[in-house]
């Protein structure tokens, strides 16, 4: 007896969508590869999504949804968890972080965490003057960090892991670049740097700077 297919519904066509752009990247994703993937003609999905467009707006709201929002009373420590869970978030999508400064993808959740982190800043006392700069400054530094941590999250050659050293050693000549041979050790030699998240370490330094204008 055939299996009877599991029915379409917009809430598994944003998910399959979701997955497809987080292992393959969002170049990857079309309609008729989805439409593969769920086991149907891309055709259905037009039942349930307007266009690749409409698409794209729902898996962003998906990605969206994970972050938690800065509240006006939590102040700064608000700040700090909003702004952790909206990078993790884009961490856990990284196609997320580009595709939400398209002008033409400004959606509703995004403009209410951006509201969140202006309320939170008010909360804190901030004069309207130093929320208006800091805003720029903190938002900017998570899009910005989950950009940069994107287009550093790749896979090296076996070639290349096997003997990394040797690898920065002919990449970066100690004798040629002194300090970024050094900084380039530092990242495959075990200690406690391995317990430092860099994202978390720069926003505190950000957070402590305000912290001492109030």
């Amino acid at each position: 007896m055939a299996t009877k297919r599991k029915p379409l519904t917009r809430e598994r066509i944003l998910e399959a969508g979701l997955a497809i752009a987080d292992e393959q990247g969002i170049d990857a994703l079309s309609m008729r590869k989805l439409g593969q993937q769920l086991g149907f003609e891309a055709m259905s999905l037009y039942n349930h999504v307007a266009n690749k467009d409409d698409l794209l707006d729902g898996m962003l709201d998906l990605v969206l949804a994970e972050m938690d929002v800065p509240r006006a009373e939590e102040g700064l420590d608000g700040i700090r968890e909003g702004a952790i869970s909206a990078h993790a978030s884009l961490g856990r999508h990284p196609w997320a972080a580009g595709t939400l400064m398209t002008p033409s993808r400004v959606r509703p959740l995004r403009l209410a965490f951006m509201d969140g982190l202006l309320g939170a800043l008010r909360g804190a006392g901030f004069s309207p003057e130093t929320t208006y700069h800091a805003y720029h400054v903190i938002d900017a530094y998570i899009i910005g960090f989950s950009l940069w941590q994107a287009t550093h999250d790749f896979a090296l050659p076996e070639e290349v892991t096997s003997d990394i050293r040797g690898f920065l050693d002919r990449m970066l000549p100690v004798e040629t670049y002194p300090d970024l041979h050094a900084h380039g050790m530092q990242h495959v030699e075990p200690g406690p740097l391995d317990d430092t998240s860099a994202f978390e370490y720069g926003l505190d330094l950000l957070l402590a700077s305000l912290e001492q204008k109030l």
